[in-house]
Protein backbone atom coordinates (compact mmCIF):
# COMPACT_ATOMS: atom_id res chain seq x y z
CA UNK A 1 0.00 0.00 0.00
CA UNK A 2 1.56 3.89 -1.04
CA UNK A 3 0.85 5.27 2.20
CA UNK A 4 1.21 8.77 0.09
CA UNK A 5 -2.24 8.15 -1.54
CA UNK A 6 -4.17 6.86 1.09
CA UNK A 7 -7.13 8.22 0.74
CA UNK A 8 -8.20 11.46 3.63
CA UNK A 9 -11.52 13.15 3.98
CA UNK A 10 -10.96 16.90 5.30
CA UNK A 11 -12.62 18.10 8.81
CA UNK A 12 -13.64 20.87 6.75
CA UNK A 13 -14.59 21.74 3.09
CA UNK A 14 -12.10 24.58 2.91
CA UNK A 15 -9.42 22.92 5.33
CA UNK A 16 -6.65 20.96 3.19
CA UNK A 17 -5.84 18.22 4.90
CA UNK A 18 -2.16 16.74 4.16
CA UNK A 19 -2.28 13.30 2.30
CA UNK A 20 0.35 12.27 5.44
CA UNK A 21 1.69 14.49 8.08
CA UNK A 22 4.97 13.76 9.83
CA UNK A 23 6.70 15.19 12.62
CA UNK A 24 10.27 13.59 12.78
CA UNK A 25 11.38 14.81 16.22
CA UNK A 26 9.57 15.18 19.32
CA UNK A 27 10.64 15.06 23.03
CA UNK A 28 8.82 13.25 26.19
CA UNK A 29 10.62 13.35 29.60
CA UNK A 30 13.40 10.24 29.37
CA UNK A 31 11.59 8.52 32.39
CA UNK A 32 9.50 5.16 32.61
CA UNK A 33 6.45 7.16 34.39
CA UNK A 34 6.14 9.13 31.51
CA UNK A 35 2.34 9.07 30.56
CA UNK A 36 1.96 8.14 26.87
CA UNK A 37 -1.19 10.20 26.85
CA UNK A 38 1.65 12.66 25.75
CA UNK A 39 1.52 11.46 22.46
CA UNK A 40 -2.39 12.85 21.80
CA UNK A 41 -1.31 16.15 21.05
CA UNK A 42 -0.08 14.79 18.25
CA UNK A 43 -2.93 13.07 17.57
CA UNK A 44 -4.92 16.29 17.90
CA UNK A 45 -2.83 17.95 15.46
CA UNK A 46 -3.93 15.30 12.67
CA UNK A 47 -0.40 13.71 12.94
CA UNK A 48 0.18 10.37 11.37
CA UNK A 49 3.64 9.60 12.74
CA UNK A 50 5.51 11.17 15.08
CA UNK A 51 9.75 10.02 15.91
CA UNK A 52 10.55 10.17 19.84
CA UNK A 53 13.70 10.45 21.25
CA UNK A 54 14.51 7.90 23.73
CA UNK A 55 18.00 9.00 24.54
CA UNK A 56 20.59 11.57 24.18
CA UNK A 57 24.52 11.24 24.74
CA UNK A 58 24.56 11.72 28.74
CA UNK A 59 21.99 8.48 29.51
CA UNK A 60 22.98 5.68 30.26
CA UNK A 61 22.24 2.46 28.21
CA UNK A 62 20.28 0.75 31.36
CA UNK A 63 18.05 4.28 31.30
CA UNK A 64 17.90 4.16 27.27
CA UNK A 65 16.39 0.29 27.92
CA UNK A 66 14.34 1.20 30.58
CA UNK A 67 12.74 4.01 28.43
CA UNK A 68 12.04 2.21 25.39
CA UNK A 69 10.90 -0.62 27.69
CA UNK A 70 8.05 1.57 29.05
CA UNK A 71 7.52 3.66 26.07
CA UNK A 72 6.90 0.41 24.18
CA UNK A 73 4.67 -1.33 26.69
CA UNK A 74 2.58 2.18 26.88
CA UNK A 75 2.12 2.54 23.64
CA UNK A 76 1.14 -1.20 23.26
CA UNK A 77 -1.74 -1.00 25.86
CA UNK A 78 -3.56 1.58 24.12
CA UNK A 79 -3.80 -0.21 20.25
CA UNK A 80 -7.12 2.28 20.27
CA UNK A 81 -4.84 5.50 19.61
CA UNK A 82 -0.90 4.35 19.49
CA UNK A 83 0.19 1.74 16.97
CA UNK A 84 4.77 0.98 17.12
CA UNK A 85 6.32 1.31 13.68
CA UNK A 86 8.56 -1.64 13.47
CA UNK A 87 8.65 -1.57 9.34
CA UNK A 88 7.51 0.61 5.95
CA UNK A 89 4.50 -0.67 6.01
CA UNK A 90 3.55 -0.49 9.37
CA UNK A 91 2.75 3.50 8.16
CA UNK A 92 0.28 2.60 6.14
CA UNK A 93 -1.72 -0.24 8.29
CA UNK A 94 -1.71 2.54 11.36
CA UNK A 95 -3.05 5.45 8.76
CA UNK A 96 -5.52 2.83 7.66
CA UNK A 97 -6.46 2.02 11.38
CA UNK A 98 -6.51 5.94 12.10
CA UNK A 99 -3.55 5.47 15.01
CA UNK A 100 -1.06 7.98 15.29
CA UNK A 101 2.87 5.84 14.16
CA UNK A 102 5.09 5.92 16.78
CA UNK A 103 8.93 5.25 15.75
CA UNK A 104 12.29 6.45 18.14
CA UNK A 105 15.26 8.04 17.39
CA UNK A 106 18.73 8.45 19.34
CA UNK A 107 20.45 11.97 20.02
CA UNK A 108 24.30 10.45 19.75
CA UNK A 109 26.07 7.83 19.54
CA UNK A 110 27.58 6.67 22.91
CA UNK A 111 24.75 4.51 23.68
CA UNK A 112 26.13 1.94 20.95
CA UNK A 113 29.30 2.10 23.13
CA UNK A 114 31.59 2.21 19.97
CA UNK A 115 29.91 -0.85 18.79
CA UNK A 116 28.82 -0.77 14.96
CA UNK A 117 26.80 -4.08 16.26
CA UNK A 118 24.81 -1.62 18.11
CA UNK A 119 22.80 -0.17 15.26
CA UNK A 120 20.83 -3.10 14.33
CA UNK A 121 19.70 -4.15 18.05
CA UNK A 122 18.11 -0.72 18.74
CA UNK A 123 16.47 -1.00 15.75
CA UNK A 124 14.88 -4.44 16.60
CA UNK A 125 13.69 -2.45 19.34
CA UNK A 126 11.90 0.74 17.41
CA UNK A 127 14.86 2.79 16.80
CA UNK A 128 14.35 3.92 13.37
CA UNK A 129 16.57 7.54 13.00
CA UNK A 130 19.84 8.11 14.48
CA UNK A 131 22.61 11.45 14.71
CA UNK A 132 25.76 10.79 16.23
CA UNK A 133 26.16 13.25 18.75
CA UNK A 134 24.40 15.57 20.72
CA UNK A 135 26.39 18.77 20.94
CA UNK A 136 29.77 17.54 21.81
CA UNK A 137 32.07 15.84 20.11
CA UNK A 138 32.78 12.28 21.21
CA UNK A 139 34.39 8.80 19.88
CA UNK A 140 32.37 9.05 16.62
CA UNK A 141 31.58 12.26 15.54
CA UNK A 142 31.98 16.24 16.38
CA UNK A 143 28.91 18.05 17.87
CA UNK A 144 27.74 21.60 17.04
CA UNK A 145 29.15 22.71 20.33
CA UNK A 146 32.58 22.02 20.41
CA UNK A 147 35.36 22.00 18.32
CA UNK A 148 34.32 21.47 14.75
CA UNK A 149 36.57 17.78 13.93
CA UNK A 150 35.78 15.76 11.23
CA UNK A 151 34.03 12.21 10.99
CA UNK A 152 36.38 9.99 12.81
CA UNK A 153 37.39 6.23 11.28
CA UNK A 154 34.41 4.88 13.94
CA UNK A 155 31.87 7.13 12.52
CA UNK A 156 32.54 5.90 9.05
CA UNK A 157 31.53 2.07 10.37
CA UNK A 158 28.90 3.80 11.93
CA UNK A 159 27.40 5.13 8.52
CA UNK A 160 28.03 2.19 7.35
CA UNK A 161 26.39 0.45 9.83
CA UNK A 162 23.00 2.59 9.85
CA UNK A 163 22.78 2.73 6.41
CA UNK A 164 22.44 -0.92 6.15
CA UNK A 165 20.98 -1.39 9.38
CA UNK A 166 17.13 0.15 8.43
CA UNK A 167 17.83 3.54 10.39
CA UNK A 168 17.54 6.84 9.14
CA UNK A 169 21.25 8.60 9.38
CA UNK A 170 20.52 12.02 11.10
CA UNK A 171 22.89 14.92 11.71
CA UNK A 172 20.75 17.70 14.24
CA UNK A 173 22.86 18.72 16.61
CA UNK A 174 26.11 17.50 15.02
CA UNK A 175 29.27 19.73 14.56
CA UNK A 176 29.30 21.08 11.38
CA UNK A 177 32.42 19.42 9.41
CA UNK A 178 31.27 15.57 11.07
CA UNK A 179 27.77 16.30 9.47
CA UNK A 180 29.62 17.36 5.70
CA UNK A 181 31.56 14.26 6.37
CA UNK A 182 28.76 11.94 7.01
CA UNK A 183 26.27 13.34 3.89
CA UNK A 184 29.42 12.48 2.33
CA UNK A 185 29.70 9.14 3.29
CA UNK A 186 26.22 7.67 3.41
CA UNK A 187 24.38 5.88 0.48
CA UNK A 188 21.56 6.73 1.72
CA UNK A 189 19.72 9.80 2.31
CA UNK A 190 20.46 11.75 5.43
CA UNK A 191 18.38 14.38 7.24
CA UNK A 192 18.55 17.03 9.75
CA UNK A 193 15.16 15.89 11.45
CA UNK A 194 15.22 18.93 13.66
CA UNK A 195 17.40 22.03 12.28
CA UNK A 196 16.67 25.86 11.31
CA UNK A 197 18.59 27.89 8.55
CA UNK A 198 21.34 29.49 10.38
CA UNK A 199 20.73 32.72 8.06
CA UNK A 200 17.34 33.17 9.83
CA UNK A 201 17.24 31.17 13.56
CA UNK A 202 21.45 32.59 14.09
CA UNK A 203 22.07 30.06 16.95
CA UNK A 204 24.74 27.64 16.83
CA UNK A 205 22.41 24.59 16.86
CA UNK A 206 21.15 25.89 13.36
CA UNK A 207 22.88 25.13 10.02
CA UNK A 208 24.25 26.79 6.73
CA UNK A 209 23.59 26.92 3.89
CA UNK A 210 26.05 24.59 2.33
CA UNK A 211 24.89 21.94 5.06
CA UNK A 212 21.20 22.42 3.89
CA UNK A 213 22.50 21.85 0.23
CA UNK A 214 24.35 19.26 1.20
CA UNK A 215 21.59 17.33 2.73
CA UNK A 216 19.42 18.13 -0.52
CA UNK A 217 21.96 16.07 -2.72
CA UNK A 218 21.66 12.83 -0.54
CA UNK A 219 18.14 12.99 -1.62
CA UNK A 220 17.53 13.75 2.20
CA UNK A 221 15.02 16.39 4.06
CA UNK A 222 15.88 19.29 6.77
CA UNK A 223 12.82 18.86 9.32
CA UNK A 224 12.00 22.59 10.47
CA UNK A 225 12.00 22.89 13.95
CA UNK A 226 9.98 25.04 16.34
CA UNK A 227 11.81 25.53 19.16
CA UNK A 228 11.53 29.23 19.97
CA UNK A 229 15.17 30.18 20.80
CA UNK A 230 16.50 28.21 17.10
CA UNK A 231 13.41 29.54 14.87
CA UNK A 232 14.25 33.14 16.54
CA UNK A 233 11.03 34.37 17.34
CA UNK A 234 10.32 37.17 20.23
CA UNK A 235 7.60 34.55 21.97
CA UNK A 236 6.06 31.45 21.34
CA UNK A 237 6.78 30.40 17.41
CA UNK A 238 3.22 30.55 15.41
CA UNK A 239 2.45 29.54 11.88
CA UNK A 240 4.14 33.00 10.49
CA UNK A 241 7.65 31.85 12.36
CA UNK A 242 7.45 28.46 10.65
CA UNK A 243 6.31 29.40 6.97
CA UNK A 244 9.19 31.74 7.14
CA UNK A 245 12.27 29.06 7.72
CA UNK A 246 10.18 26.74 5.65
CA UNK A 247 10.16 29.28 2.60
CA UNK A 248 13.46 30.24 2.86
CA UNK A 249 14.82 26.40 3.46
CA UNK A 250 12.26 25.98 -0.28
CA UNK A 251 13.62 28.14 -2.06
CA UNK A 252 17.43 27.14 -1.30
CA UNK A 253 16.95 23.39 -2.41
CA UNK A 254 13.61 22.76 -3.90
CA UNK A 255 10.07 21.84 -2.00
CA UNK A 256 11.78 17.89 -2.37
CA UNK A 257 14.04 18.43 0.64
CA UNK A 258 11.71 20.33 3.39
CA UNK A 259 9.78 19.15 6.30
CA UNK A 260 8.61 19.23 9.73
CA UNK A 261 10.72 18.39 13.10
CA UNK A 262 8.90 20.42 15.79
CA UNK A 263 11.22 18.82 19.13
CA UNK A 264 8.35 19.29 21.09
CA UNK A 265 9.70 19.11 24.97
CA UNK A 266 6.34 18.64 27.31
CA UNK A 267 8.11 18.36 31.53
CA UNK A 268 5.61 16.30 33.78
CA UNK A 269 6.17 16.77 37.14
CA UNK A 270 8.01 14.03 38.48
CA UNK A 271 9.82 12.82 36.22
CA UNK A 272 13.54 12.80 35.50
CA UNK A 273 15.32 12.57 32.19
CA UNK A 274 18.54 12.47 33.77
CA UNK A 275 18.38 10.23 36.79
CA UNK A 276 22.44 9.35 36.35
CA UNK A 277 23.34 13.30 36.56
CA UNK A 278 24.29 15.33 34.09
CA UNK A 279 26.73 18.75 33.67
CA UNK A 280 24.43 21.01 32.11
CA UNK A 281 26.61 23.72 32.00
CA UNK A 282 28.65 21.73 29.51
CA UNK A 283 25.79 19.80 27.46
CA UNK A 284 24.16 23.38 26.91
CA UNK A 285 26.48 26.11 27.54
CA UNK A 286 25.88 29.66 28.04
CA UNK A 287 28.59 31.03 25.86
CA UNK A 288 27.17 29.02 23.17
CA UNK A 289 23.28 30.56 23.40
CA UNK A 290 21.71 28.80 26.45
CA UNK A 291 20.76 29.98 29.66
CA UNK A 292 19.17 33.25 30.52
CA UNK A 293 18.99 35.64 27.61
CA UNK A 294 20.12 33.56 25.51
CA UNK A 295 15.96 33.51 24.01
CA UNK A 296 12.96 31.61 25.05
CA UNK A 297 12.53 28.06 25.03
CA UNK A 298 8.59 27.66 23.84
CA UNK A 299 8.02 25.40 20.41
CA UNK A 300 5.14 25.59 18.21
CA UNK A 301 2.61 23.85 18.69
CA UNK A 302 1.29 20.61 17.35
CA UNK A 303 -2.13 20.99 17.36
CA UNK A 304 -1.41 23.71 15.14
CA UNK A 305 -0.16 21.76 12.26
CA UNK A 306 -3.19 21.77 10.41
CA UNK A 307 -3.17 25.46 10.93
CA UNK A 308 0.29 25.79 9.13
CA UNK A 309 -1.09 23.02 6.21
CA UNK A 310 -3.87 25.57 5.48
CA UNK A 311 -1.09 28.71 5.71
CA UNK A 312 1.02 27.47 3.28
CA UNK A 313 -1.94 27.15 0.69
CA UNK A 314 -3.11 30.33 0.92
CA UNK A 315 0.81 31.65 0.62
CA UNK A 316 0.55 29.99 -2.24
CA UNK A 317 2.04 26.55 -2.34
CA UNK A 318 0.09 23.86 -4.43
CA UNK A 319 -1.24 21.04 -2.30
CA UNK A 320 0.97 18.56 -3.70
CA UNK A 321 4.30 20.21 -2.42
CA UNK A 322 1.79 21.17 1.08
CA UNK A 323 1.51 17.07 1.50
CA UNK A 324 5.37 17.05 0.51
CA UNK A 325 6.19 19.25 2.99
CA UNK A 326 4.34 18.17 5.97
CA UNK A 327 4.90 14.49 5.67
CA UNK A 328 5.74 13.05 2.24
CA UNK A 329 9.27 13.99 1.81
CA UNK A 330 9.96 12.04 4.71
CA UNK A 331 7.81 9.12 3.68
CA UNK A 332 10.31 9.01 0.99
CA UNK A 333 13.17 8.54 2.91
CA UNK A 334 11.41 6.30 5.23
CA UNK A 335 11.25 3.81 2.34
CA UNK A 336 14.48 4.13 0.97
CA UNK A 337 16.58 3.51 4.32
CA UNK A 338 14.13 1.29 6.33
CA UNK A 339 13.74 -1.43 3.56
CA UNK A 340 16.41 -3.83 2.31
Amino acid sequence: MNVTTAPNTPATPSRHRPAFTWDAHACLPLDPKTPISLLDNYVAGDVDYVCVNVGMDMNSVAHILRVIAAFRAKIAAHPDKYMQIECFDDLAIAKSKGLLGVGFDLEGSVMLQDMPEMVPVFAKLGVKQIHFAYNRNNSVAGGCHDDDIPLTALGHAMVRAVNNGGMIMDCSHTGRQSSLDIMRASTKPVVFSHANPKVLGGHERCIDDEQIKACADTGGVIGICGFQRFIKSPNAPEVPDMIRHIDYAVKLVGVDHVGIGLDTMPSVAGTNDFPDGVDRAYYWPAERGYGPGAGGAAVFDPKKLPALADALIVGGYKPDDVDKIMGENFIRVAKECWTA
